[in-house]
C-alpha cells in the first residue's frame, strides 16, 4: 500500500514563490523515481517534472524549465516542488507521483500511464 500527501499549495500572486511537499509512506521510497503532474480545470494531467532515485536526471515540462525544481530527501521519503516566477498559468491541482521504476527515461517519466501510485493533489492558484 502507498500513501503521498501533497502540503503547500495556496494561493499566491504572479511572480511570487510555493514550496510543495510530498511525504511517502511507500516501500522502498528510495530505490523509486518520483514525480509531479498537474492538472487544471477541463484539462488533461500534465507532467510537469520526475526526479530519479538517487535526485539526479531531473526532467522538467518545457512551460516550467528554469522556473521549478524538483529535489527529494530519501531520509526523510520526501520530496518537493520549488515553484518561483509563478504564473497564472500554472494554476492547477499539483499531485505527487510514484514509479515503480528508479530512473525512467524522459519518455516514460512524462506519462500518466507510467505512474504507480498518486497523491490526493493540492491546489495551487496563481492570481495576476
Amino acid at each position: 500500500q502507498v500513501q503521498l500527501v501533497e502540503s503547500g499549495g495556496g494561493l499566491v500572486q504572479a511572480g511570487g514563490s510555493l514550496r510543495l511537499s510530498c511525504a511517502a509512506s511507500v516501500r522502498a521510497f528510495n530505490t523509486r523515481a518520483m514525480a509531479w503532474f498537474r492538472q487544471a480545470p477541463g484539462k488533461e494531467r500534465e507532467f510537469v517534472t520526475s526526479i530519479s532515485w538517487n535526485g539526479g536526471d531531473p526532467y522538467y515540462a518545457d512551460s516550467v524549465k528554469d522556473r521549478f525544481t524538483i529535489s527529494r530527501d530519501n531520509a526523510k521519503n520526501t520530496v518537493y516542488l520549488q515553484m518561483n516566477n509563478l504564473k497564472p498559468e500554472d494554476t492547477a491541482v499539483y499531485y505527487c507521483a510514484a514509479f515503480m521504476m528508479a530512473n525512467p527515461s524522459r519518455d516514460v517519466a512524462r506519462s500518466v500511464g507510467s505512474v504507480a501510485s498518486w497523491g490526493q493533489g493540492t491546489q495551487v492558484t496563481i492570481s495576476s
